[in-house]
């Protein structure tokens, strides 16, 4: 909420946009994502979900390195060039059950694979389940 209050407050003040902008929040819904898709693992950053989400390397070291890679603007002109609370929140909205309410614990069972073929990174997922079953 905060990081929309000085997104929002007054564009004049360029500090607190760009602070805003910059601001991210890892909740599980993100953590869980990176997790299922094998993200974390391709990084080297596995980790349980909390103080090394924001570790060297964690989760909001991933999200502000794939917002490098995106030109935000490309998504409303008057965005910055690299927004990584705009990447952060569109990988909210997709896993939220208010967003596309695609990859999240309602509709995965965390013991097993991903079985959504419809989804959009379904070839690019290793839908790894989040609680392996214990044999």
């Amino acid at each position: 909420m905060l990081a929309d209050l000085l997104l929002a407050a007054d564009p004049k003040r360029e500090r607190w946009v760009t602070a805003g902008a910059n601001m991210i929040a890892i909740d599980t819904l993100i953590h869980n994502f990176l997790h299922r898709t094998g993200i974390l693992r391709r990084f080297g950053a596995e980790h349980a979900y909390g103080a090394g989400c924001y570790a060297p390397h964690g989760c909001a070291s991933i999200v502000s390195g794939l917002a490098e890679r995106i030109d935000a603007r490309e998504f409303n002109p008057a965005n910055p060039a690299i927004f990584p609370r705009f990447v952060q929140h569109a990988l909210w909205g997709f896993c939220a059950g208010l967003g596309w309410n695609i990859c999240n614990g309602n509709t995965i069972d965390d013991r097993r694979r991903c079985e959504n073929g419809n989804c959009p990174a379904f070839s690019d997922c290793d839908r790894a389940p989040l609680k392996p079953q214990s044999v």
